[in-house]
């Protein structure tokens, strides 16, 4: 497994995947969801980045960084195909955007969740996420959840390290 950063051509992926995760979930494709699908590598030209884990050819993971401001990166849109969860590549695939949002100069990663995804909530937490608002978002109808990620922090220093094959 290889993670990539920012490559034209798992766009198509980045897309199909985030389709079939939100697809397949209570809430749907939200208006936001469908204004970004319509064009992901604006994440990347507005100074984000898009990631995929990849065997070979196939992505089986995908997640995005968007810049917030300054310092502040949103991790956002994570998923792994279905047929390849449980087997640690959301880890993974979290572990290196942390890794990308400190290349990025990020001082903390913050996500919007929702507390029904109890095993979503957990990775967060094994990582060093802490909750910092709980209640609906007024964006989005799947968040309730809120969570926070201080870099450089003396909980950041437990999970700092990258995967060992995480490359360009």
């Amino acid at each position: 497994m290889r993670i990539h950063h920012d490559h034209p051509g798992h766009v198509p992926d980045f897309v199909r995947l985030v389709e079939a995760w939100l697809g397949a979930s209570a809430w749907g494709l939200e208006d936001a969801d469908h204004a970004l699908l319509r064009d992901p590598m604006r994440i990347v030209r507005e100074g984000g980045s898009i990631l995929s884990l990849a065997r070979g050819d196939d992505v089986v993971g995908v997640c995005a960084l968007f810049r917030d401001g300054g310092q502040r990166i949103q991790l956002a849109r994570m998923t792994v195909l279905e047929r390849e969860r449980g087997q640690g590549h959301g880890g993974r695939l979290l572990v290196a955007a942390l890794e990308r949002a400190r290349q990025m100069g990020a001082s903390s990663v913050y996500l919007l969740t929702n507390t029904a995804l109890g095993p979503a909530v957990h990775l967060y937490r094994k990582h060093g996420f802490r909750a910092v608002r709980e209640g609906p978002h007024p964006q989005y109808a799947r968040c309730n959840l809120v969570m926070e990620k201080r870099l450089g922090s003396e909980d950041d220093r437990d999970h700092a390290a990258a995967p060992a094959d995480a490359g360009a």
